[in-house]
Formats: C-alpha cells, structure tokens, sequence
C-alpha cells in the first residue's frame, strides 16, 4: 500500500466539510507557514542549521496532518537547500482526479518502442478554426512520430469530418471545404521548441520519477505566479497528447500536475470521441476557458483534453460551449513510416 492510498483511507471516515470551511482553514495554514518568526528565534539563539532544518521539517509534515484532517491534501515540493519545503494545498476533490491516475498507471500494458521505430497516435480532434469564417472542425487522425524525435519528422493521415458551428456563429459555407482522407503525409522536419519542451519518446523517458522534480520540470524557465502556472498546466497536456511516457514517468507527471495552483475536479467531461469521463481542470483566465484533462472513470486512463467556456467575454461565446476537444483513441509501435502518396 502506497502512502497516497493510506491517506485516502485515512480520511474516507472523515465528513467532508464544505468549502468556505476548507478555504478558512487553508488560509490559516498558509498563514502558518509564511511565518518565519519561530525559525528565526531558534536560528538567532544559536541552534544549528541542520537541526532549524529539522523542526522546520517536523513543522510542516504537523500543518500537513492537520491538513489531511481538515478535508485538505498537501503536496511538498523541494525548495532551494536549507529552506522550508513548497507546500501546496489542495480540497480533497480537486487532486483526487490525477491521484488516482498515478496510483494506476502500472495498471495498463506497456510500450516499449526502441531508436528507429515510430509511436503511432490514433485519435478524433475538434479545434476552432479563426479568421474570416469561423467554425469547429472535426477529424480524424494518425500520427507517426519517431521515437527519437530526430530530424526525419513524423507522418501524419487524417479524414476531415463534418464541421460544427461555433456556438452563437454560422456555420459559413467554407466550412464544408476539404472534407475527406488526406495523406499519408510528411510532418514538418523543424522543431524549434527548446530542450525542455521535447515531447519525443526518448526525451520523455528520461524525465524524473519523483513527483516533486517533475513538477519542477514543468515550471522550467517559468517565474512564479499565475501565468507560470497556466503556462505549467499546458505542458502537461503537451506531454499527453500525442506523446507517451512510461509509466513511472506518467505517475510522476499527474502527481506533479495535481500540485499546479487551481487544479480542480469536473465530474462530468465528454471528450472527442463521445466517451464521458470525470476531468482534472484548471482555469486559464486570458483566455476564459477551463482547460480539462479527461480520464476514464473507472480506470483513470488518460482519454482526451477539452476546454471549456467560463467567461463568454473574454471566449466569445456562451459559458459552457466546447471550443477545442480531442480523444486518444490508441497508441501503438510501428517498425517504420507509411509510405507517402506519389512515393
């Protein structure tokens, strides 16, 4: 039994308490905790650093065991050497979602995809098309990606589908254009994305299994505060969508996204393809959209991502229309490329 699962069970015995209870008492841990004051007597009355380490340590897992008991989960992430841990609180509901996911991502049959071969992503997508004519369109699509993510690119094949209006639009006549199959086809060679944001197999694999080093993995070259935690949250799905990790690293990265500032629970989410299952969200106000990863709800697979209007001024349309959504249908290894059209 894994130290997640003891305090799930720890606090199923526990009444909930509802929300403006939970916000009080995070408050007041937070509070707590920001509080140098105690520390700072110690290290002036001349108590050793490793020792000041120590009770600072002892501190925080006791305001975390209070917070277990207060409805509340907390997550420590590493801070620079000889400071307290970052602790991040969250309501029981809001990380439960990404918990679960991690706890069973051992539970699903491994691809182990070696140097030359390509990871094959099958999958149904709806994204806003802008400009003049604005509209939903759907397809499908199989992508082929090298597993080293080198130079010779990917390939991809797709079926547009039958577009959908964007909600308070018309559907304009353009919309019905290039219906049909396409490819195979050549992706584009050039990657100018930096080291950090690779998403190919071979870079994924060697991520960090702790939870607290992939969180940090993800804020790479980001500063603190909101937008680093809306940039955070993207790259999350970046390493979901059309990528794969192996399972140590998968379980880290929910645990490490659970940790994110604002992550809560949906629990209804429909994903592309029309499977309905219970969503990790977070809201990213630039744009006024909820962004939510949605994971099967009895398995905690990983389906599909969608995003969701909760600001119909800032998104242009009403609150709860569906702007983009996509469904990972399958995943599978391919010894080698398909073979382009006319080649």
């Amino acid at each position: 039994m894994n130290e997640m699962t003891q305090l799930e069970r720890l606090r199923s015995e526990i009444p909930r308490p509802d929300l403006a209870d939970l916000r009080a008492q995070e408050e007041r841990l937070l509070a707590a905790i920001a509080d140098p004051a105690p520390v700072r007597r110690l290290e002036r009355a001349g108590m050793r650093p490793r020792t000041v380490r120590r009770l600072r340590l002892s501190f925080a897992a006791g305001l975390a065991a209070a917070a277990v008991a207060a409805g509340v989960v907390v997550v420590a992430v590493d801070s620079e050497p000889g400071a307290p841990p970052t602790l991040h609180m969250m309501p029981v509901k809001a990380e439960m979602v990404l918990t679960r996911a991690a706890e069973n991502a051992t539970m699903f049959p491994e691809l182990h995809p070696k140097p030359g071969q390509f990871l094959v992503f099958e999958s149904q997508t709806m994204d806003t098309v802008g400009g003049s004519s604005t509209f939903l369109a759907r397809s499908k699509r199989k992508v082929w990606l090298p597993v080293e993510g080198d130079s010779t690119g990917g390939f991809i094949e797709s079926e547009e589908l039958a577009p959908s209006a964007y909600p308070g639009w018309p559907l304009p006549p353009e919309a019905w254009e290039n219906l049909g199959h396409r490819g195979p086809k050549k992706l584009g060679d050039f990657d100018d994305r930096v080291e950090y944001l690779r998403t190919d197999f071979a870079y994924l694999s060697r991520l960090p299994t702790e939870p607290a080093k992939m969180y940090q993995h993800l804020y790479t070259g980001l500063t603190h505060g909101a937008e680093a935690d809306a940039e955070a949250w993207d790259r999350v799905g970046d390493m979901l969508a059309e990528a794969y990790l192996p399972a140590a690293q998968r379980a880290a990265l929910f645990r490490a996204a659970a940790a994110i500032p604002g992550v809560t629970t949906v629990g209804k989410a429909v994903d592309a393809a029309g499977r309905t299952g219970i969503a990790a969200a977070r809201v990213n106000p630039w744009l006024g959209v909820r962004d939510e990863y949605i994971f099967d709800r009895e398995t905690y697979r990983y389906l599909g991502v969608r995003s969701v209007v909760v600001d119909a001024d800032q998104a242009k349309a009403p609150v709860g229309s569906v702007l983009t959504s996509s469904a990972l249908l399958k995943v599978s290894v391919a010894d080698q490329a398909p073979a382009v059209n006319g080649h």
